[in-house]
Parts: C-alpha cells; structure tokens; sequence
C-alpha cells in the first residue's frame, strides 16, 4: 500500500500538476494541504475522474486539508483537531481506510517568531501532542503525515546556522517535536535514510531548488502497529521542477499488506 503526503499549495491552481502526479505515482492513500479553497470549491469531479475518493476541510484562501483514496470512499473520524473550540483554522483531519487511522495535518508556520502566530503554533503543537498520545494509548493502527513546519535536526536543513531564528527551526519548535517523537512514534523517511539529506520543501525564490537548498518538513509519523509495515519510502523530487509547481514535492510510503 503506498501512502502520501503533499502540500499543495492552492489545489485549484496546481490541479494539473496534482493529477499528473496521481497518475504517475499511483498513490493509494493521499493526504493533501494547503488547500487554499473554500469547502464549496474543491475540484471533487476532477479527482474522482481521476479515480479517486475526497473528504476535506476546506477554508478560504488559507489553511484546508484532504484525504484522498483510490477506489472506495474512506470513513470521516475527526474534521479539526481537538482541544480548542474556537479554533475554526481547516488545519486536521482524519479518515479511517483500508484498516489505517489516517490523520492529515498542516501544522501552523508560526512566523514571524516570536509574536502571536508563533504562540499559536506551540499552542496547537501542544494540542497535538495531547490528540497523539490517545491515539497511542488506543493502540490503533495510525499513520500521522502532512505539513509540520519542523525541521527536526541540523540535517533536515539546508545551512542550519541561516535558521535558528525561524519559526520551523527554535529551540522551542524542535524540542515539540521532539517530544512528540517521545511518545513511540516512528519517522518513517528518517528510519529508511538514517544518514542521508532528505528535503521536501525548496523556496521559489534564490534558485532554492537548481541549488538543492531546501528543508525537510512534510513527515510520515507511524505508530508501534504500523511501523513494523514499513517497505520503503521517498520524496518525488521531479515534481518539484515541473512548471507551476507547489514549493513542496510529494513524500510517499509503502506499507506491507
């Protein structure tokens, strides 16, 4: 079963570099952000011509999420994370599917650091934290992939030193992710490249992408009773250089039956 994760950056706009790439890839499974389209104006017939099931969040001009399945419909479980009502930002969700608890997110950017946006992204990081370690509790089969606006390490950067005041890369950011990987979770692009530069993400600016400048930000999170499943993984780097493009590449997964 291959799964994946890609920040779209406006599915309207990018929508024929989208389904170019569903139909080179073939994922089963496909967690989307950015979605930047009210609930209303989500290309549904365009992706299901493309063979595809939807259930999203959508939110105008910013934020939105979704999860697509090839074939059969996935059951909604939770659309916004839980933990704080009056967040209305389209930032989570999740589907159960092919006996997998999938939970799509785009975690906040959080710049400019420090300030209010940065306090929100700690914020919801915490209430992550909290949604993740139930689902653990549970047991449950659970993938948690998207857009986490974290660079964990100095490796998953390209010059880290340009860096350490940024939102994706305080102290603060890593030391939330670090302690979410605490919980027993697994980074399944880390554990298939332990020693390797991974990017997923290259700025449209500076030539970012020509140079190989880039972050690795968009994460594949395994609980204890799917990691043991992991085949292989990678990052769709080519799609980055197509025309139109989103700033992210699509990072993919395949899971033993």
């Amino acid at each position: 079963m291959k799964i994946a994760t890609y920040n779209v950056n406006g599915i309207n706009g990018r929508l024929p570099v989208l389904l170019r790439w569903l139909a080179e890839a073939e994922p089963d499974i496909v967690c989307l952000q950015e979605l930047k389209a009210p609930q209303e104006k989500f290309p549904l017939e365009a992706i299901q011509n493309a063979g595809y099931q939807a259930i999203w969040h959508g939110q105008k001009s910013w934020n939105g999420v979704a999860i697509l399945t090839r074939g059969t419909a996935g059951r909604e479980i939770c659309r916004g994370l839980p933990g704080d009502e009056e967040d209305i930002q389209s930032r989570y969700l999740e589907v159960f599917t092919a006996d997998l608890l999938i939970c799509c997110l785009y975690l906040p950017n959080g710049n400019p650091a420090p300030g209010p946006k940065f306090e929100y992204k700690l914020k919801w990081f915490e209430r992550l934290s909290r949604h993740a370690e139930g689902l653990l509790k549970k047991g449950l089969p659970v993938v948690l992939t998207g857009d986490f606006n974290v660079m964990p390490t100095d490796m998953d950067v390209y010059k880290p030193e340009r860096w350490v005041d940024d939102a994706l890369f305080r102290p603060e950011t890593r030391a939330a992710f670090a302690g979410l990987m605490g919980q027993g979770w697994t980074d399944a692009i880390r554990t298939l490249y332990p020693g390797q530069k991974i990017y997923t993400f290259w700025d449209y600016f500076r030539n970012a992408y020509g140079r190989d400048a880039g972050l690795r930000i968009d994460h594949f999170l395994l609980s204890p009773a799917v990691a043991g499943r992991l085949r292989s993984g990678g990052v769709d780097k080519h799609v980055r250089g197509w025309e139109k493009t989103s700033d992210h590449a699509p990072v993919w997964i395949e899971l033993e039956p």
